[in-house]
């Protein structure tokens, strides 16, 4: 619990302070390309995750792996303390006072609460699923072996990365043409719902694959909505507003990898299986229902909610 703890406290401002920096090297209209970079090279930890670990396992234990994993974390560290310059213009510093301030004003924003429910349950979900309960269906649900799931994993990972370069470069282009980057990843939310129904609905084992693999893709469409919120604010505060819809992600990710296992083990498993596929049924269903009533609430007309 400990080490788990330091490596949450060690890595929470990493992609914050990215997404930051961004801010403050790049124009707005190149944030969802950017920001996609950042998380493709972020994906690389679940594509890691999948086969590779299966073959370092055949070598070393877990705790070999944590070292190598650990050795490469110092040594990345260390190179952006070193290599990676300073903002153009760096800010000012600000007080305290001013800081709470600009929280006030992300947390009292009439579009950051048009956009934050539908970008937090969207992310939620898929990092829940994605993370903790894909491998467990494919098993249960599909029947694949532990190999097989292996090798899905991997190219739901690689999806994963085509994703947030693919969803990120495309928001780019069509903002050029007038189309606001908050749109474009509603769309790509959309079709990353219609995917989760069928996944609800569960294929047989023949189609589980591509409809993993497009979820991997489709389901990265919500951090788009990082850089629609940064373009909406002052630069000064896009910190701030990151960290603010990154918080509300991750306490959902929390949340609903704990729902799920509670809904799934009200089944009571079969003879061949270690979870019940109806749990599976009912409680990513529940998951989409929570993300079509966010979509609602998005779509429902306020005033000022495009940017």
């Amino acid at each position: 619990i400990v080490g788990r703890g330091l490596i949450g406290l060690g890595v929470s401002a990493c992609l914050m302070a990215a997404f930051k920096a961004f801010t403050q090297w790049f124009e707005p209209g190149r944030l969802p390309l950017i920001n996609g970079l950042i998380m493709a090279a972020g994906g690389l930890g679940a594509l890691v995750a999948t086969v590779p670990v299966e073959a370092a396992l055949t070598v070393t234990d877990w705790r070999g792996v944590f070292l190598l994993l650990a050795g490469f974390a110092l040594v990345s560290a260390f190179t952006i303390f070193k290599a990676v310059p300073d903002a153009p213009s760096p800010a000012a510093h600000e007080r305290l006072a001013s800081q709470l301030q600009g929280i006030r004003t992300v947390f009292t924003d009439a579009f950051f609460w048009k956009v934050a429910p539908l970008a937090m349950l969207s992310q939620a979900s898929f990092i829940s699923i994605q993370s903790l309960w894909s491998g467990p269906w494919l098993r249960n649900v599909a029947g694949l072996d532990r190999t097989e799931t292996a090798a899905t994993l991997l190219l739901v990972a690689l999806a994963m990365m085509s994703g947030f370069l693919g969803i990120g470069f495309l928001a780019e282009r069509l903002a050029r043409l007038g189309i606001p980057t908050v749109r474009v990843s509603a769309a790509g939310m959309s079709l990353f719902m219609l995917i989760q129904a069928v996944i609800v609905i569960q294929p047989g084992a023949d189609w589980s694959t591509l409809v993993w693999v497009l979820f991997g893709f489709f389901g990265t469409s919500g951090i788009i909505q990082y850089a629609s919120l940064s373009q909406h604010f002052p630069k000064n505060l896009a910190g701030r507003v990151n960290t603010a819809i990154n918080l509300l992600v991750f306490i959902s990710i929390f949340f609903l990898q704990w729902m799920i296992g509670v809904i799934i083990e009200l089944w009571p498993p079969g003879s061949a299986v270690n979870y019940a596929p109806q749990g599976f049924q009912a409680a990513f269903g529940l998951l989409l229902a929570m993300q079509l009533m966010a979509l609602g609430w998005f779509l429902y007309p306020t005033a000022g909610k495009s940017r």
